[in-house]
């Protein structure tokens, strides 16, 4: 298994602790258990997350729940289960993952973009709190990254490439390498990939009459 591959190439101590993180429940296990191996939270990286596609009127309500309940819930429970541990010590870090989809609406994705607005503010915001804590937070906000994200959303890969050109598209190496310095550097948001950061920028401040009826024409989910 992957824990056993990492202690050995890396010579660490890998655990693996299983829970839903749709459920609260299974959620506050994971905190349990810790303690019960002796473990305390100095990093937490909520990576987590998913994203249904297609217009609301016509969603399926469980699928789109279980997406809240994951990218939203789940980062909220955790956060508020091990930062206060931090506090406590007085050092620590936090890096959660929200999206350069966190910049403005996204007809197609409503609920996804959404949510990692909802992550971006709360990252910020708890951030300003934390200030002087020795706990710091920082939120990533990738473009479209090379995993099976896209895949599993319900995306083809032809769709996928055709709604975002290929110089936006990161590999997951990378932006896992940005994550890390910036989290190292104590940054407050990180962009992997100089066009996402543009593409960001000019989302946010694109007035929304203008960019919304952009975004719905050209995203695939909405095209049929």
């Amino acid at each position: 298994m992957l824990a056993d591959e990492l202690a050995t190439a890396h010579g660490v101590r890998a655990e693996v602790i299983t829970a839903d993180l749709t459920d609260q429940d299974s959620r506050s296990r994971i905190a349990t258990e810790l303690a019960s191996r002796g473990l305390a939270v100095d990093v937490l990286i909520n990576n987590a997350g998913l994203s249904t596609t297609g217009a609301v009127h016509r969603s399926v309500a469980e699928r789109d729940i279980a997406m809240i309940r994951t990218d939203v819930e789940a980062i909220v429970h955790l956060c508020s289960m091990f930062v206060p541990g931090m506090v406590e010590r007085g050092h620590g870090a936090v890096l959660n993952v929200a999206s350069t989809a966190a910049f403005q609406p996204l007809p197609g994705q409503a609920g996804y973009g959404g949510a990692k607005a909802f992550v971006l503010s709360y990252s910020r915001a708890t951030r300003a709190e934390l200030k002087g804590t020795g706990v710091t937070m920082t939120v990533l906000c990738p473009g479209p990254v090379e995993t099976e994200f896209a895949e599993a959303a319900g995306f083809t890969e032809e769709e996928s490439s055709n709604a975002l050109p290929k110089f936006m598209w990161v590999s997951a190496a990378d932006v896992a390498k940005a994550a890390i310095n910036g989290l190292a550097k104590d940054r407050a948001v990180v962009i992997p990939g100089f066009a996402n950061r543009v593409g960001a920028t000019v989302a946010h401040l694109t007035p929304r009459r203008l960019l919304l009826p952009i975004l719905a024409s050209r995203h695939p989910a909405l095209k049929n």
